[in-house]
Parts: structure tokens; C-alpha cells; sequence
């Protein structure tokens, strides 16, 4: 798997899923018209900290579901109101990331760890970032200290081992997977995509000792994948058909 995971599960080595960027003309009056539309969403005899956490909720609702200028309108109008708040930045990067706007993305994840230089899920958004650039080392660093930040981080541990295996690093990317594995075993309770964050685990280690040479334990992470996704799960169509594949390039 080269696609690096995000904080709310989504995998991507993203390009623009929306067609790419409006014209400046049409991108401010759209942001005016759902500025206006979100304003209006919001219940008028809630105190201002309740609108924004029920205006934060929307917004990430709106990103989940793919509205994604929706949840940049959304998250631009909380910054507008809390300059200081970290974490809106870095949702708001994340979101840019996802629809292919780059260069916002890092400004805002720059923005978030300026704020907050403990936020490990921004460091972790901005070394996606830098993955997706080829910017390698920047994001084993950046990956590197999500870890530090927060050692539960399942995700850095993947996402970096995932770039230890592009820098033909192989025995640190089992490493890495082995510990995202056992942190994943503590922490199954609170995860709210444990099959398919393991599978994904077990396809990323698989594809390490595929490239290394180690073919049947290859061929057992490809197995252990496979079993623990199901084909008519199509949230996890692309993993099983990429595991598949890889899976083929041995067999054959």
C-alpha cells in the first residue's frame, strides 16, 4: 500500500477529487454563498462556544461525506472566530489535502503546529504531505515526532513504515508495522476500523517482505489481509485488489 492513512481512516496519495480549482470569481461568491447557508445553520440561542462546536461537527460531517468546500467554508468561518485554535487548522488542511489544494494544506498544517507545537496529528498530515511531494526524510521527521507526541499514533507508525519501505529501508518498515500491530492489539476497543486498519497493516508488512525477498511471509501477510476484509466490503475494495495483486506477482 503506498496510500498513507489519515486521522479519520481515508487513505490517499491525493490529486483533486473535485475537477481542480473554481475560477476566483466563482470560488468567492460560492465561499460567501456557503459562509451565508452555514451561518444560517446554526441555532441562534446557542451560546458562541456551542455554534462552533456544533459548527466544527457539521464540518466534519461535510468532509466525511465528501462536501468538501462545504467543510473548508465551515472550518475558514471557525478560524475567522478562533485565530488561536490549533486544531481547526489542521482540519482545515487535511480537508484542502483531500480535494488536491496542496499548497493551502501546508500552509494551514504549518499554521496548526505553530500554534501548537504538541499537536501530533498535524505532524502526521504535514509528513503525508511531504510523502506525496517525495520529500521523503521531511516526512520520516515529521512522522518521527507524531510518534514522540503520542505513541498510540497506529497511523505514524504505518505511514512512516510505508516510507521506510520507499526508501528501500525494509527491516525498520517491519519494525514499524510490527509495533502499529501491537498498539492496534491494545488499543482494539477504541478503533473504529479495526479489520480494515489491520488488513492494512498486514497488506503493508507483506508488501516489505515482498520487496526484501521474503516471500513466504509475504504470501502469509497478503493471506492474513485478504481474510480479515470481505468482497462485497467496498470500503476496502481498492486494498483487496492491490493485495490481490501483489499476491499474483509471487504465485505466478
Amino acid at each position: 500500500m503506498n496510500a498513507r492513512t489519515f486521522l479519520d481512516g481515508n487513505t490517499s496519495k491525493s490529486k483533486a477529487t473535485i475537477g481542480g480549482l473554481p475560477t476566483a470569481s466563482r470560488r468567492r461568491a460560492a465561499k460567501v454563498d456557503r459562509s451565508s447557508k452555514l451561518s444560517q445553520r446554526q441555532t441562534v440561542w446557542l451560546d458562541p462556544a456551542a455554534q462552533d462546536r456544533l459548527l466544527r461537527q457539521q464540518s466534519l460531517s461535510d468532509a466525511k461525506q465528501g462536501n468538501y468546500l462545504e467543510a473548508i467554508a465551515g472550518l475558514t468561518i471557525l478560524i475567522d472566530r478562533n485565530p488561536e485554535n490549533a486544531t481547526d487548522y489542521n482540519n482545515r488542511g487535511l480537508v484542502h489535502y483531500q480535494c488536491g489544494h496542496l499548497e493551502a494544506a501546508i500552509e494551514d498544517y504549518n499554521a496548526a503546529i505553530y500554534l501548537n507545537p504538541k499537536l501530533a496529528s498535524a505532524y502526521n498530515n504535514r509528513a503525508n504531505y511531504y510523502a506525496a511531494q517525495g520529500q521523503l526524510m521531511e516526512a520520516i521527521e515529521d512522522y518521527e515526532m507524531a510518534i514522540d507526541l503520542d505513541p498510540t499514533n497506529v497511523r505514524a507508525w504505518v505511514n512512516q513504515g510505508i516510507t521506510y519501505r520507499d526508501l528501500e529501508m525494509y527491516g525498520e518498515a517491519i519494525d514499524n508495522f510490527e509495533h502499529a500491530l501491537q498498539i492496534k492489539e491494545l488499543l482494539s476497543p477504541s478503533l473504529d476500523d479495526n479489520p480494515a486498519l489491520e488488513a492494512h497493516i498486514y497488506g503493508a508488512r507483506g508488501r516489505a517482505h515482498h520487496l526484501a525477498g521474503d516471500w513466504n511471509y509475504a504470501i502469509a501477510d497478503y493471506r492474513r489481509a485478504l481474510d480479515r476484509t470481505s468482497e462485497s466490503d467496498i470500503t476496502v475494495k481498492r486494498l483487496r485488489s492491490q493485495v490481490t495483486r501483489w499476491m499474483q506477482e509471487l504465485t505466478n
